[in-house]
């Protein structure tokens, strides 16, 4: 196994320089040029929920999630929220597979398009998908309206499903897999498993620009993606991936790269004690930006908070975090090839449990859901003003 210390010692600068403390007040000056967090209003938008994988705000100000189990809620703009009806007849729920990521196209506001990513079952069939469908104006239905990509690996475990989708401007829409914990699928080039894929948003056939020819895979290596956002500004898409005991990963993504995840021993035994970027092993593989190091506190989404209400941490990663329950601040250097500082806000830290999904806003609020079950909420996170 290949130790990098140089991301422990960037690790352990970054929290002593920007971590909040006893003495530091989040939102009051920091010394030593310490970067400090702002101070967070957090509300309550959705409640009552069970396990709500995503959730996203469409031009009118409507919230829609989707919990596990199939069930869509939404939220209007004028308070009232309201169970959305839709067909999922053949949904396979099971451990962490279900209804997961939502999406909103990029011209929704014309169009009514949005994606989700579920698994799915028929006869001897199962696999996990992605499917397009129309909402109605008034926010009662949604109307299926074909499937762009399905044969996606689904675990018989219930385990690392992916799942996470990102809209391009260019048309395109990004999807995040997990590798089912099959062996050979993240170095497996005809394997969707283990990648994060690139397909036409309207098609699902792959770009012709992709880097693999005739083929939706745009990376490789990877064990189970669970975010995928947009750096404002450059255009480069982060992952977010969930480690095994150790080194969940942040990593920029490069067309065609691979990112080191090969848990196959040879004979198929899918093994869990290699390193996340193996580098022994493969060679080529794209170091991350940033690692849990020695333990894993399962990063869930990310997203890049703008807006210069955020002080310091205007630009700055977010990421869900679900075993350590907490919204991790990450700030990139200028290159986007390194974190620099890392801090969590105490208005998040263990007070909501585990926290999935973080969907930044225009107006530069932070959407979070939590993952603890019965109970569970969706929430807007906002920099107090004045504080």
């Amino acid at each position: 196994m290949t130790t990098h210390p140089h991301r422990h010692l960037l690790w352990v600068a970054a929290v002593s320089a920007a971590c909040c403390t006893a003495a530091t007040a989040c939102g009051a000056p920091a010394p030593d040029g310490a970067l400090a967090l702002p101070a967070l209003d957090v509300v309550t938008e959705i409640d009552d929920l069970d396990h709500p994988w995503d959730v996203v705000a469409a031009p009118d100000g409507t919230l829609l999630t989707g919990e596990r189990s199939g069930r869509f809620v939404v939220k209007h703009p004028d308070g009232s929220t309201a169970v959305l009806a839709a067909d999922l007849p053949d949904l396979v729920v099971h451990h962490e597979l279900g209804l997961m990521g939502i999406a909103l196209a990029t011209d929704f506001d014309t169009t009514r398009t949005l994606y989700t990513c579920h698994t799915h079952a028929a006869g001897e069939v199962t696999d996990i998908r992605v499917q397009s469908w129309t909402a109605d104006a008034q926010w009662t239905a949604l109307t299926p309206t074909g499937v762009l990509i399905d044969g996606l690996q689904l675990s018989d475990r219930g385990r690392h499903g992916g799942c996470r989708l990102l809209p391009h401007q260019d048309g395109t829409l990004w999807i995040s897999t997990g590798d089912a914990t099959q062996a050979a699928a993240p170095q497996d080039l005809h394997s969707l498993g283990g990648k994060v894929l690139r397909i036409d948003a309207a098609t699902g056939s792959p770009p012709a620009d992709n880097p693999f020819p005739d083929s939706a895979v745009y990376t490789l290596g990877h064990r189970n993606v669970q975010g995928l956002t947009v750096r404002p500004g450059t255009g480069d898409i982060y992952s977010v991936e969930q480690g095994t005991h150790r080194d969940d990963e942040v990593n920029r993504l490069v067309a065609g790269g691979n990112y080191g995840w090969k848990p196959d021993t040879g004979d198929g035994f899918y093994d869990e004690s290699v390193p996340m970027t193996d580098l022994d092993r493969i060679p080529e593989a794209i170091e991350a930006v940033w690692s849990s190091g020695p333990a894993t506190i399962a990063t869930a989404s990310g997203t890049f908070v703008t807006g210069a209400q955020w002080g310091d941490w205007d630009g700055a990663l977010a990421v869900g975090v679900q075993k350590g329950r907490k919204v991790l601040f990450l700030r990139l250097d200028p290159t986007g090839a390194h974190v620099v500082a890392e801090a969590a806000p105490p208005e998040l830290a263990g007070k909501y449990g585990r926290i999935r999904t973080v969907a930044a806003q225009p107006d530069g609020s932070l959407l979070v859901t939590t993952d603890n079950g019965d109970g569970d909420q969706v929430l807007r996170v906002t920099p107090a003003a004045g504080r």
